[in-house]
């Protein structure tokens, strides 16, 4: 015949056997169904897909996108920013938070388990309804033991919640992503602007001390009785406007260069003096680029990570609907004296199962769920509006690009045509053919051109920054990706 202990021991492993494979079958629930992405309603293509022709239509951009235009300063710039900037390292402390609570909530998973231990004396009444005869009525009593509470995640909550906080993870990575394309771009963008200052304070210059030697010819001309005072004093006029200007353009790059030394983390950032032309332009997308490049875009992606967190989220409130089910367990020793306490006389061991099931809770539960449905669908059309903010932005960069092109060639051949314009109306005011009004008119319209010039050089490299931030960085292997095969 069996003995107890032999009986016990058995029946004990036909429980745990029993529990393993219920929890095993009830873990495969879920009251929620699995995320599914949403469409943006993007066209296939963009509205612009001519490229300019003196682009490199089809070169891939690569990730670090700087270095296309060959200038070490600018990768310097950028390498510190990256390094320093207090915004992408704000970023990066978000994203070691967000892990960790990810692997909090995945440890719920598994079953945690806690070592106790107790001492206690403890004096028993000698008068009272069961008094202690014959022995002291002091008592000591030891326990140490390990014990668990083990939830099952019969309907999917745990899963749901570790979804939710792997997707925020994840988003918290595509976030720093982001800052770091948007600080990269403006660090090109505020390095461009001073290039640009740069060109038009040598242009001002250049043409200061042009109107400069008119003047003195003007005076010239005036003490041999030439020309009236009208003449000289239009003449200071045109270089008194010219010197205002000069201290202006200073002031702005000025400024400019303390705020790249701001987003550089370099305080003491001296910018030396650049050359604008000398820039090259970057590569252009291939021709048929697809809509659905933007959805590598760091933004998009960060977007729908919160919208599939929001979804698993509905799926944690529905679960607390249901009955929660938890195995409990605990082993160890337990004996009025120490010595005694790992003897096997000294075992006790439980082992049970908890149902807790919520029947009257004033409509909170039901509340919850509908809060984080509401949540859902907020990131529903946050995501749907950011493909579209992105869409958008790519065809006004493409617009950009190609408008500012031809602007550019136009502007050139005005150009040549203002310094001709003026090189002949200096030549007809000697001989005495034109009054100096045409002299001054001249010299305003070069002015004003060449300016104009220089400008439009940096609003197209501006917008080369801007085609690749919008989309999301370059296009360098996504568009193979994308492609429809041969």
């Amino acid at each position: 015949m069996m003995s107890p202990k032999k009986l016990n021991q058995i029946n004990l492993k036909y429980e745990l056997i029993t529990l393993a494979i219920t929890t095993i079958l009830l873990t495969g629930c879920k009251v929620w169904p699995d995320y599914k992405r949403a469409s943006g309603g993007l066209p296939d293509s963009y509205a612009v897909t001519q490229a300019a022709t003196d682009y490199n239509l089809g070169a891939a951009i690569p990730k670090d996108w700087w270095i296309l235009y060959q200038d070490p300063l600018l990768s310097e710039y950028v390498a510190n920013a990256l390094k320093n900037n207090t915004s992408l390292q704000m970023a990066v402390a978000k994203i070691e938070e967000s892990d960790a609570y990810a692997r909090e909530v995945g440890a719920a998973l598994l079953p945690q388990f806690n070592l106790t231990s107790s001492a206690v004396k403890r004096r028993v009444t000698e008068l009272g309804q069961i008094p202690v005869f014959g022995g002291s009525p002091t008592q000591n009593n030891f326990r140490l033991g390990i014990g668990t509470v083990f939830e099952l995640d019969f309907w999917g909550k745990v899963r749901r919640a570790r979804e939710s906080a792997m997707a925020l993870a994840l988003s918290d990575r595509y976030a720093r992503d982001t800052v770091a394309l948007s600080l990269s771009s403006l660090v090109a963008s505020q390095y461009f602007l001073i290039c640009s200052l740069d060109a038009q304070i040598a242009i001002t210059q250049l043409n200061l001390k042009s109107r400069q030697d008119s003047l003195d010819l003007t005076q010239k001309r005036f003490k041999g009785g030439i020309v009236s005072a009208l003449d000289v004093h239009q003449s200071e006029v045109n270089v008194y406007n010219l010197q205002a200007q000069l201290p202006e353009l200073v002031r702005q790059r000025s400024n400019a260069e303390h705020q790249l030394a701001v987003l550089t983390g370099v305080l003491n950032l001296s910018v030396p003096i650049t050359d604008l032309k000398r820039l090259p332009l970057p590569p252009m997308p291939p021709l048929g680029l697809p809509s659905t490049i933007l959805e590598t875009r760091p933004d998009v992606q960060q977007a729908e990570q919160q919208l599939i967190a929001a979804n698993a989220n509905i799926g944690v409130a529905k679960a607390a609907l249901y009955p929660t089910i938890s195995l409990t367990g605990s082993f160890g020793g337990e004996s009025a004296l120490l010595s005694n306490l790992l003897k096997s006389g000294a075992r006790v061991w439980t082992l049970g199962v908890d149902l807790v099931l919520p029947i009257f809770d004033s409509g909170r539960l039901h509340s919850k769920v509908e809060q984080v449905t509401a949540v859902q669908k907020q990131a529903l059309v946050s995501y749907v509006n950011t493909i579209q903010t992105a869409f958008r932005e790519t065809n006004d960069a493409l617009v950009n690009a190609r408008q500012y092109r031809e602007r550019e060639q136009i502007l050139e051949n005005a150009k040549i045509a203002s310094i001709k314009s003026l090189d002949t109306a200096k030549i007809r005011y000697k001989s005495g053919y034109s009054a100096y009004l045409d002299v001054l008119e001249a010299e305003r319209n070069q002015n004003d051109i060449s300016l104009s010039y220089v400008q439009i050089r940096q609003a197209r490299l501006i917008a080369s920054i801007d085609l690749i931030k919008a989309l999301g960085g370059g296009w360098q292997d996504l568009y193979s990706q994308h492609k429809a095969p041969n």
